[in-house]
This record gives C-alpha cells, sequence and structure tokens, in this order.
C-alpha cells in the first residue's frame, strides 16, 4: 500500500537516520564488549518519526507517533538503548504539555502554545489540534483518532509561493480524511506500556533486539524499502525485483564475519551488536543520504560505513550486483573492524587493505597485479603512518595507488609472511588491536605491532621479495 502522504504530496520517501551512538569499551567478568550509548533526545526523535518525505520544489512531509514522553532537555549521561527503556513514560492523551513537548521537538517551524482546531473534526478523529499559529509556511497537527491511545502528528512544509489556504484545505481533504486506514498503532520493542494496558509484561529486548527494531523502523512506511534479517544482520534495501540478493548478501555477511574475525581477531565480545546495510537503488539517492549523514567529503565514494550511525550504506551500480556485493564485503569489513577496536580509528593500511582483501570472498583475491611495486618500497613506511586525512588526499591517481599498496600489505600479511623464517609477522595483526585499545592511537599500535625500526626494515624487504617473485 502506497502511502498517501506520498501519494498526495509527491514526495520521495527519506530514509530515516539511526541514532548516533558513542561507544564505550566495558569489561565484566574479564570480558571485554562494546557499549553503544546515545543521547536521549536522539533516540526520542528516531523511534517516533515514523515517515518522511520531500519532493523537488523544497516540500516535506513528516508522519510521527507520539508515544513516549519527551526526554529532559537538561545534560544527561548517554544510555544504552535498554537503559532509555527503562525510563521511558507513555504521554497521556490528555496531557496537553507533554504534547506540546512533543510537538515543539519535531516541528519544522516554531510551533504556537495556543493550538486551532479545524471548523469540523473529521469522522474517525477524537480530535485534531493545529499548532502552526499564524505561521503560513507548514502545516503543523497532531491529531487522535477515535479508536488510538496515541497521538500522531504530520507536519507538512510548504514550498515558496505555496498558498496557504489552499495547502490546509488539501491537507484536511486529502490527508485526514483518507489516512486513517494507513495508521496503525506503530510501536517499537521496549516502548512505554500504554496506561491502563493490561499486557502482560514481556522480558527485556536484548541490546541487538533493539538495534535491530530501530533499524526497521526508518523504512517500516516505505512501500519501496524491504527488510532482510540475518541472525547477525540486518539489511534494508530499495532495490526492486532483487530480493534474492539480499537474501543472497545476508549469508554471505555472516560467512565473511567469521573471515573477518578469524583474520583480524579482537579481544571484544561482539554478541551484542548487530551489522546493519542499508543499500539506495539509485546513486542519487547515496548521495543525499551522504549529505544528510556529513560525509558530503566522499562523493566519490560507492560505499561508506557510518561508525556514528552504525550502518553501512551502498547503491546498486550499473555494473550490477556481483559489483555490489564486492562493495558490501569491502564496507562489511569496516564495520566489523569499528567493532572490533571499540570504535578507535584503525590505520588506513590495515583497515582499506584488508576492506580490499576480502572483496572477493573469504580467501582474499585470486590474483594482483604486481607491476612496479618494487619502486614503491621505499614508500611502505610512510603509507603505514597515514591517518585518513594523509591516505585520502591527492588525485584519484594517487589515491588509488595508495589504495593498491595497502591491498599488497594485506595480501603479503596473509600469503607471504607466514612463509617468512621464524615468522616475525606472525602476531602483528594481534597486536595491532591490542595496542591500539590500549593507545587509542593508530601510529602508535603500529609502531607496538611491528615491535622495532629493523623490524619494520624486515617487514618491507620481506614484502618487496614476495611481490617481485609474483
Amino acid at each position: 500500500m502506497i502511502l498517501l502522504a506520498a501519494s498526495l504530496f509527491l514526495t520521495t520517501p527519506s530514509p530515516m537516520e539511526m541514532p548516533r551512538a558513542q561507544a564505550y569499551l566495558v569489561k565484566e567478568n574479564g570480558v571485554y564488549r562494546l557499549e553503544d550509548r546515545f543521547d536521549k533526545t536522539d533516540l526520542w526523535i528516531s523511534r517516533t518519526v515514523d515517515g518522511a518525505w520531500r519532493d523537488d520544489e523544497g516540500r516535506e512531509f513528516l508522519l510521527a507517533t507520539l508515544a513516549n514522553v519527551v526526554p529532559p532537555i537538561a545534560k544527561e549521561a548517554p544510555v544504552t538503548r535498554a537503559d532509555y527503556v527503562e525510563t521511558l513514560t507513555p504521554l497521556g492523551k490528555k496531557d496537553s504539555a507533554a504534547i506540546f513537548s512533543a510537538v515543539d521537538m519535531l516541528s519544522p517551524v516554531p510551533p504556537a502554545e495556543e493550538f486551532s482546531r479545524p471548523r469540523q473534526t473529521p469522522r474517525g478523529y477524537k480530535e485534531v489540534r493545529y499548532y502552526h499559529g499564524t505561521n503560513d509556511s507548514a502545516v503543523i497537527c497532531a491529531y487522535l483518532l477515535e479508536k488510538s491511545e496515541r497521538w500522531s502528528f504530520a507536519a507538512w512544509t510548504l514550498a515558496e509561493g505555496d498558498d496557504f489556504d489552499v495547502a490546509l484545505k488539501t491537507f484536511e481533504d486529502e490527508f485526514l480524511a483518507k489516512e486513517r486506514p494507513a495508521i496503525d498503532e506503530r510501536r517499537s520493542p521496549g516502548d512505554a506500556p500504554v496506561k491502563g494496558g493490561r499486557a502482560k509484561k514481556a522480558p527485556p529486548p536484548s541490546e541487538r533486539e533493539l538495534l535491530r527494531a530501530d533499524a526497521r523502523h526508518t523504512v517500516a512506511l516505505y512501500d519501496t524499502w524491504r527488510v532482510t534479517d540475518g541472525d547477525e544482520f540486518t539489511v534494508l534495501d530499495d532495490i526492486g525485483s532483487a530480493h534474492s540478493f539480499t537474501v543472497s548478501v545476508t549469508n554471505d555477511l555472516k560467512r565473511m564475519r567469521a573471515a573477518y574475525a578469524a583474520t583480524v581477531p579482537s579481544p571484544i565480545d561482539g554478541s551484542n551488536v548487530l551489522c546493519v546495510a542499508r543499500i539506495f537503488a539509485s546513486r542519487e539517492e547515496y548521495l543525499d543520504a551522504l549529505e544528510a549523514n556529513d560525509h558530503g567529503d566522499m562523493e566519490w565514494s560507492a560505499a561508506y560505513w557510518s561508525p556514528k550511525r552504525r550502518e553501512l550504506v551502498a547503491y546498486l551500480p550499473q555494473d550490477g550486483s556481483e559489483k555490489l556485493l564486492e562493495t558490501i564485503r569491502h564496507e562489511a569489513f569496516h564495520q566489523y573492524l569499528s567493532y572490533a577496536t571499540s570504535m578507535i580509528s584503525a590505520s588506513p593500511w590495515l583497515n582499506e587493505g584488508y576492506a580490499q582483501y576480502f572483496e572477493k570472498g573469504p580467501n582474499g583475491p585470486d590474483f594482483v597485479d604486481p607491476a612496479d611495486f618494487g619502486k614503491f618500497a621505499e614508500q611502505l613506511p610512510a603509507l603505514m603512518a597515514m591517518d585518513y586525512d594523509e591516505f585520502y588526499a591527492g588525485t584519484d591517481l594517487e589515491r588509488r595507488l595508495k589504495y593498491r599498496l595497502a591491498l599488497t600489505i594485506a595480501v603479503f600479511l596473509e600469503k607471504g609472511a607466514p612463509e617468512v623464517r621464524f615468522e616475525p609477522f606472525k602476531d602483528v595483526k594481534r597486536d595491532y588491536v591490542k595496542a591500539l585499545l590500549e593507545t587509542k592511537d593508530m601510529r602508535q599500535a603500529t609502531a607496538a605491532a611491528f615491535k622495532t625500526e629493523d623490524n619494520m626494515k624486515l617487514f618491507v624487504r620481506e614484502w618487496f621479495k614476495y611481490w617481485k617473485k609474483q
């Protein structure tokens, strides 16, 4: 069913953003685990907003379910999703102050505290309140259906030149009068129980379940989007008929995650995390997501991993699903390593090198052209000391060379280093991750992993000999 907000107002769906996470490394009973914590307001917004749409002329339409009271604005320590659920207070149907607070949090324009009502309440509604006051740039409405225990919210931001009175009539005649069948009691796991409800209290959901529910909620109202779940993955996509591909992605990612963990081990228990992938049908949608998530400096990319939002974002390229699968494997390694290092940035030589290594599958690439590698041997130590600004800097040709050299490091560590006498590089990856968790500094971690300058020089020599033989 196409939601009327999209069909009537001729807008394009905008998948909701995941809340911004802060990583905490927690040790319990001798076991390390990553604990994501969030600003309560950010969690409230991400769970309250159900959908948003836009058009090319600047109009935007937003729908939300006002299930819970807005958290206090006062500065508070970030909380886990599970802790947040414990603090939820259901929003009362008659609590006008709490309703206005929720409207104020979501409204695209300053709302009027003194609400107005339509001349006639539409059939099927207990109450309809307008909060736009004299502002003629947006329709701001909170409404309560006859059979509902929760208020809903709609905001329609108009384009320049739109006639407000005409827009308000369209909103009442076309949205309020016809939208009711599309609205239900949307809830997320862990929502505060509705006051007066008699449902038996369910056991608290796990962090992984809560994350999965939040991911599913971001596209729940969009007919073109699908959700495919695996044990450790949730894949969201709007790539149309390629449903079998999304199923294969979840199966492949489970296999690949095991390969990532075996190749670059971590002392962190990852059983409470979930790898979320969002796949757009077009590059245009992907670029919009880049800008919305403050990654506009990566317009040259085909996919990215957002540590703050805890999601992998990609799009279906013109050359098809096989290329997309390689891209997802690449970004999924970034995702794995971020969790494996408690979201502390790992050096690009390791992060980008192994992301490329795994593009063809768990056993790495079948062939890497060794041409011209020899003349770049002296650049290897500098490359391994680079941060991301340095690694991504330069022309497209220079950047491709850095990526290629990073790949040769990963291939050598996996296929050449085990043949070096006494295996001096056997524990480089393990020692790197351990040092990164301790120092929180990628350069110090590289130095600790290779132990001495002489060992680094030996690494470069052996790397050169390996590629000279290929």
